[in-house]
């Protein structure tokens, strides 16, 4: 089966989203969107530009007083009818997001779309319930209370491998928090950030409280993130990149949020239920493609069941089927582009002289020789220092490594830059307490790995970035917390004020 989904016919009036509409960009400069899976061209837009910047961010600017003063039952009636749209229009995100992505549909309509409803209800419940300290009389002579309030116009920044969970991930909580917002969405994958802003629209959702503009990052990303009604800036992508983002963001002094790269380790200890961790390894190393900065990318294995891990995964992997996107059948589908495919074979091309090549390593041929395919792959017997177990790969590649002792297993789990995501396998209790409390990442799932749920936060450690993303902790990042104290004495001199006028 392939797509019904045609883009030429939702946006034909151009692919930026600016106070409420479709728009052109203005940049002068044309952008293909490219189908991996054929290698085909499927639409052409023209790029947004700092001009299409300035007015989204005015349009944004214009639509925050009114959106941030109503009550937080209006926001969160409001949500609740967003969360109705996007259940209506499902299919329609599922095949554009397939389109754009080469995912499979399954993973499409089975993850991205029912996870995107789920998180836009949830943020309507959490509209209503901003938290902060019961108001008290701390010091005795005065009451005292915080308000939350919203920041401002946000610039948001999102990446290509999960263009409508990022969508949702940086725009519910924004304006779920009473801000407005402008997301600049991977100029690849432009599609259901596109669809997204339109079925806000069709919530009732005021025009100007969420706009897209399609760009590169050169021009529009950097507009947005030095523009100076841009209040804040929340970045997903890269650590690299992000780096590049912090130097923009704090020449403004502007807030910032950072979720960045991962190199998630996965520890196999002797005692696991093997079946469940080769299970498990495969799936969390190939969802997405292996594009997944929480993918499974690094397997420590206990020594006595290294070998049968490996054996194990790897006839695993070579069940895993690769095909159409649209064919409800097809496991992996192709990678984002041909040039990020030819970036993870030379991983593998490099990896070759250190280490084994247990299965994959390569393109297809065939019938998917035209897309931007790449093999299941895994590395064996590779050393700890070496690219593929230091550096994000971002592909279907998982690399297996040995350990003996449990302080042994810990410490290489904690030994790359990143601290995002890592999962431990045991039965034993006190191991997985101890690997929850030492690992240094944002979450360590146990006996798993992957799942993520609206109510639990996502984010990361060290040079994974910080701040957190989804459930009520991202308001912690799109509300100002504002002391407020009233005095109860009703006296003209304080007892403080001593200390100023002395004994007079």
């Amino acid at each position: 089966m392939r797509n019904r989904f045609q883009p030429r016919d939702h946006f034909a009036a151009g692919a930026q989203y600016i106070d409420g509409r479709l728009v052109p960009g203005t940049s002068g400069s044309g952008q293909d969107v490219v189908d991996p899976a054929s290698g085909r061209t499927i639409f052409t837009y023209e790029l947004a530009g700092p001009a299409d910047v300035d007015a989204a961010v005015a349009a944004a600017r214009a639509a925050f007083p009114g959106w941030s003063g109503a009550t937080p039952g209006e926001r969160s009636d409001a949500l609740h009818r967003f969360a109705a749209v996007l259940a209506e229009r499902a299919e329609d995100f599922a095949q554009a997001e397939s389109l754009q992505c080469g995912k499979p549909i399954k993973l499409s309509r089975g993850f991205d779309v029912p996870g995107t409803v789920d998180n836009t209800t949830f943020f309507a419940g959490a509209a209503r319930h901003l938290e902060g300290r019961a108001a008290a009389e701390y010091s005795g002579d005065h009451t005292s209370y915080v308000r939350r309030e919203a920041i401002g116009v946000i610039g948001s920044i999102a990446p290509w491998n999960y263009p409508l969970q990022m969508a949702a991930w940086k725009i519910l909580p924004a304006i779920a928090a009473g801000n407005t917002i402008v997301l600049k969405p991977s100029e690849l994958t432009p599609f259901t950030s596109l669809l997204f802003a339109e079925a806000a629209t069709a919530a009732g959702l005021p025009d100007g409280v969420v706009n897209i503009v399609n760009g590169a990052g050169r021009d529009a990303g950097e507009r947005l993130v030095t523009h100076p009604d841009v209040a804040m800036t929340s970045f997903t992508g890269s650590t690299a990149v992000g780096k590049r983002v912090a130097e923009l963001a704090t020449g403004g002094v502007s807030r910032l949020h950072l979720e960045l790269g991962g190199k998630a380790p996965f520890v196999v200890f002797d005692d696991a239920d093997l079946d469940a961790a080769v299970h498990g390894a495969v799936a969390a190393s190939l969802i997405n493609g292996g594009q997944d900065c929480t993918a499974a990318t690094r397997a420590y294995v206990q020594r006595p069941v290294y070998e049968r891990f490996v054996r194990d995964v790897a006839a695993l992997m070579e069940t895993v089927r690769l095909g159409d996107p649209f064919d409800p059948a097809t496991d992996l589908g192709p990678l984002i582009s041909h040039a990020h495919r030819d970036r993870v074979a030379a991983f593998v091309e490099r990896a070759r002289a250190t280490s084994r090549v247990v299965t994959g390593g390569e393109a297809p041929g065939g019938a998917l020789a035209d897309g931007a395919y790449y093999r299941p792959t895994l590395l064996a017997d590779v050393a700890q220092d070496s690219e593929v177990v230091q550096s994000e790969i971002f592909g279907p590649v998982l690399v297996v490594l040995p350990f003996d002792s449990d302080d042994e297993a810990l410490r290489l789990a904690n030994d790359t830059p990143y601290g995002l995501a890592a999962s431990a396998w045991t039965r034993d209790t006190y191991r997985a307490h101890r690997a929850t409390r030492e690992i240094k990442a944002g979450c360590v799932w146990i006996n798993d790995h992957i799942p993520i749920i609206s109510e639990m936060p996502h984010g990361g450690y060290k040079s994974s970035g910080y701040g957190k993303d989804m459930s009520v902790y991202s308001f912690e990042e799109y509300t100002q917390v504002k002391h407020v104290m009233f005095d109860n004495t009703a006296v003209a001199r304080k007892d403080w004020h001593r200390t100023v006028f002395g004994d007079r």
